[in-house]
């Protein structure tokens, strides 16, 4: 095969600048998933002092898996849960809504660091997948799930080869675009093990049947802080409003400072930025194919990711992980200009028979990245406090993992999920600033690099893979 022409396919034959234009014409500052949950519940404020079996401290994903499944396993157990704004309103209800098997971001990662037991980890990771089904069938959950499985396709000559040597069944390029219609297609294979949900409408779906099986939900009551009072007895987490007293937490803060102070150099917030087409009509629909609807991603460093909503809108995301010193979470760094257009433009190199089409959303996030790409797991104070982060883009599904690891921890109970090395062993945490900000943007710039030189990768992405130390969203 011959070697990739100089720079990438989308810089090899770039969108009209009037056509970019005219798809950005309309875009409105707002995230469509947030805006498209009808009729949905707030919570009240904690208001003065409380006491619980379970604190769960997070309304995202993780959390709110954590309340139902903690639940589901003791039902007489009282059970709370706070969130510091609105449930769902960050990560979890921002994303692109694949909901995978993994729980080690993808085979490669998990074969890597855990030969030994990737097996089970990925027999874990489908069972979890299963569980998540199953749940949103028995509970009636609206989330307009799908499980329609995600294509990686290979858009340069290079990709092509790692897809051959992996040993995966290959879907030539004709074939690939008889499936979806893509001047860019060169390969791909399919992961049937993934399924497509509304990320808003689950968030705000979980907390609605975990409300119904008793689990206490109050918003807008941020955690300030965390103390143990002793060697035993409760947990006490102090609110602005009062003071929670709890047998056992779990801290589900995800993005967020961890309340645990050993914690929060472990992950560095990364923003992730989204468009959404306006619904597609029929005949651009039938242009692009897509009829077994399953969720996109490329097999760049930069990569993207995209899939179609219920009412036929194209989801589009990925490429720009930004990070800002200092590891700032703050909503002014959803607003960036060039990386909306930047998409905007790859998007038509992707589908340039949608030319005409406009975004009608553009929207952004922050990612909880971890070192080793996926999800960690802690245990403090005496093991009456669980904690979970690092989901680094990957936790619609192993999220659920992660509430059943925490409540094992808590509980003292020995399993197969806590006997994982997985679950034993913290990654590495980022370096502090300045060295953080110098090391990630060093990322960034030679994964660019590697993506415009045919996957060749520099002397500090190798020395990255040979410490088991990346950077990714």
């Amino acid at each position: 095969m011959p070697p990739s022409a100089p720079g990438t396919v989308f810089s090899r034959t770039p969108a009209p600048r009037a056509a970019v234009d005219h798809a950005l014409a309309q875009v409105r500052d707002a995230c469509f998933w947030l805006e498209d949950v009808p009729g949905r519940v707030s919570y009240p404020a904690l208001s003065g002092a409380a006491d619980t079996d379970l604190l769960v401290v997070g309304g995202g994903y993780c959390g709110l898996w954590t309340a139902l499944v903690a639940k589901q396993r003791e039902p007489g157990r009282r059970v709370m849960l706070i969130e510091a704004e609105q449930v769902g309103w960050a990560a979890s209800g921002r994303n692109g809504g694949f909901c995978a098997a993994s729980i080690t971001h993808g085979e490669e990662n998990g074969r890597s660091r855990w030969p030994d037991e990737y097996d089970e980890l990925e027999r874990l990771g489908l069972a979890n997948l299963d569980a998540i089904e199953a749940t949103v069938r028995d509970l009636g959950i609206d989330c307009d799930y799908e499980r329609t499985g995600e294509l990686d396709v290979a858009i340069e000559p290079h990709q092509v080869a790692e897809l051959r040597e992996s040993g995966a069944e290959v879907i030539e390029a004709d074939a690939l675009r008889r499936m979806v219609d893509s001047p860019t297609y060169l390969a791909g294979v399919l992961d049937p093990d993934v399924a497509m949900v509304h990320p808003a409408k689950l968030a705000v779906e979980l907390a609605r049947v975990a409300s119904e099986l008793g689990v206490e939900i109050f918003e807008h009551t941020r955690a300030t802080g965390i103390d143990g009072g002793g060697r035993s007895g409760p947990v006490r987490v102090r609110t602005p409003r009062g003071t929670i007293s709890a047998q056992r937490a779990a801290l589900a803060t995800n993005v967020f400072p961890s309340l645990l102070a050993r914690y929060r150099m472990h992950t560095v917030p990364v923003y992730d930025y989204a468009l959404m087409t306006e619904p597609l009509t029929a005949d651009q629909l039938a242009s692009v194919g897509w009829e077994g609807r399953q969720g996109i991603g490329d097999m760049a460093n930069q990569f993207h990711y995209y899939r179609i909503s219920r009412d036929n809108r194209i989801l589009w995301g990925g490429y720009d992980a930004i990070y800002h010193y200092g590891r700032k979470v703050r909503p002014e760094y959803e607003h960036r200009p060039e990386t909306y257009r930047r998409l905007a433009e790859h998007f038509l190199t992707t589908f340039p028979q949608l030319e005409g089409l406009r975004f009608s959303h553009q929207w952004a996030g922050a990612i909880d990245t971890s070192t080793r790409f996926c999800a960690f797991f802690g245990l403090a104070m005496g093991g009456r406090v669980a904690h979970a982060a690092g989901f680094t883009g990957l936790g619609v599904g192993a999220t659920r993992f992660a509430a059943e690891v925490m409540l094992d921890r808590l509980a003292g109970l020995d399993t197969e999920r806590t006997r994982l090395a997985m679950v034993r062993r913290a990654p590495m945490p980022f370096p502090p600033e300045p060295i953080a900000s110098i090391g990630i943007q060093a990322t960034r710039w030679s994964l660019d690099r590697a993506d415009h030189r045919g996957g060749r990768r520099n002397a500090w992405l190798r020395s990255l893979d040979a410490l088991g130390l990346g950077f990714d969203s």
